[in-house]
């Protein structure tokens, strides 16, 4: 094989691609086509302007010749003649084709023989071009060796076809969640949590609400926050959430704390102390879900041990599932501790459930932590709970989330 030259193979000039990087299944296309072929070259380029930006490349040994994210000028490749019908598909022998000899590559690279086809993703939108070449004709080449480049092009262009409707839903996803803090955040419920004795809200925990945005059906919240993390904005939409349950504060009873449920990401967040500034940090609880991996405890914990030191609480939720097991309630260290609805589901009538829950009331009465049982719907899971020493209760038995005023009602 003939040393290629890079400054005339390819204007060697890396950008950054329009696109995210395309999955390694089409690297495989390549490698598979022209291996089979025996050529030198494999890419997959896109159309952008008058360039071919190139976004996949299969060429061991040639890496600073082609590389993703290299360009090149249309005028100077064989793409357009081989879309307007002067060039064909399948040359096996560049000498034979005077269009070919007529453009500078073809001598510079040297480009011998060359196997191109468009990739076609809706109509007669050409995205740009599946190649393979190489340095020396070859006369083996024939129309069955088409029909393969044909169809890696083909699902190739299928797996183009997928990525732009996933990059089209997650415009649509990013879309809807910046409008959604953009109006100020998700609509608040606040559901009690009862102190079993006398009876009364020792506290709310501020869940979030999001309504149909733009005319689409309303999801779960869960849903919600697990696309915001998805396209970046997990925390600004938490962030949001905070602020929206913090101007609710001052309506709740007074005697009455607030949960705020917030990542462990979002936790440790710089954003978050300034938006926890001047609040009444003992009347407020965070409340450390499971949306994303627990970060290190050790972070976690000196992040918030000035907000702590000034009166805030830290929970975890979930107790006895995830990360919210013993080592990491240990890690944490955090003041409540919530034994998971799971749990509390059946647990007048289950052994095994009412020994996991007397062993974490044990445990948090070792550790000094408040222990919360969520999910409690029964007067029978009430009873037994209170039994095994839970002392606070959460669930649609004595409240379901309610507005805003119905919870202010409740300290009246």
């Amino acid at each position: 094989m003939k040393h290629l030259d890079a400054s005339e193979f390819l204007i060697a000039q890396p950008m950054a691609p329009l696109h995210e990087p395309l999955p390694d299944i089409i690297d495989g296309f390549l490698r598979a086509a022209r291996t089979h072929l025996g050529l030198q070259v494999a890419y997959v380029s896109e159309f952008d302007g008058d360039e071919a930006l190139y976004h996949h490349v299969d060429a061991p040994g040639l890496e600073a010749l082609i590389k993703p994210g290299d360009r090149r000028s249309l005028d100077d490749v064989y793409c357009r003649h081989i879309l307007a019908g002067r060039l064909p598909e399948l040359i096996p022998d560049t000498a034979a084709e005077p269009v070919a000899q007529a453009l500078p590559i073809t001598a510079a690279v040297p480009i011998g023989a060359h196997v191109s086809v468009p990739l076609r993703l809706e109509g007669d939108e050409v995205f740009g071009m599946f190649c393979c070449l190489g340095p020396a004709a070859d006369p083996s080449l024939n129309p069955r060796d088409l029909a393969m480049v044909r169809a890696f092009a083909d699902m190739a262009a299928e797996e183009l076809k997928r990525r732009r409707a996933a990059q089209a839903g997650m415009r649509e996803t990013r879309a809807a969640v910046a409008h959604v803090i953009a109006s100020g955040g998700p609509d608040m419920v606040f559901q009690p949590i009862w102190r079993i004795g006398d009876a009364q809200p020792a506290g709310f925990e501020a869940l979030a609400r999001f309504a149909g945005v733009g005319g689409a059906p309303p999801r779960a919240p869960d849903k919600w926050f697990a696309d915001a993390a998805s396209v970046g904005l997990a925390e600004p939409l938490e962030l949001a959430a905070v602020a929206r349950a913090l101007a609710a504060l001052p309506m709740l009873p007074s005697g009455a704390y607030l949960t705020l449920n917030v990542s462990p990401a979002t936790a440790c967040s710089v954003a978050l102390t300034s938006l926890l500034a001047g609040q009444a940090l003992d009347r407020l609880v965070l409340e450390i879900t499971e949306q994303q991996e627990m970060v290190d405890g050790e972070a976690l914990m000196a992040a918030l041990a000035p907000l702590r030191a000034a009166g805030l609480r830290l929970a975890v939720d979930d107790a006895g599932i995830g990360y919210s097991g013993l080592q990491k309630i240990l890690e944490v260290r955090p003041d409540i501790i919530k034994l998971d609805r799971f749990f509390v589901t059946g647990i007048e009538a289950d052994p095994s459930r009412r020994a996991l829950a007397a062993a974490l009331s044990e445990f948090a009465g070792g550790v000094g932590a408040e222990l919360v049982a969520e999910g409690v719907e029964t007067d029978a899971q009430l009873e037994t709970v209170q039994s095994l020493g839970f002392a606070k209760v959460q669930g649609w038995l004595l409240g379901r989330p309610m507005s805003l005023a119905a919870a202010a009602d409740l300290g009246k």
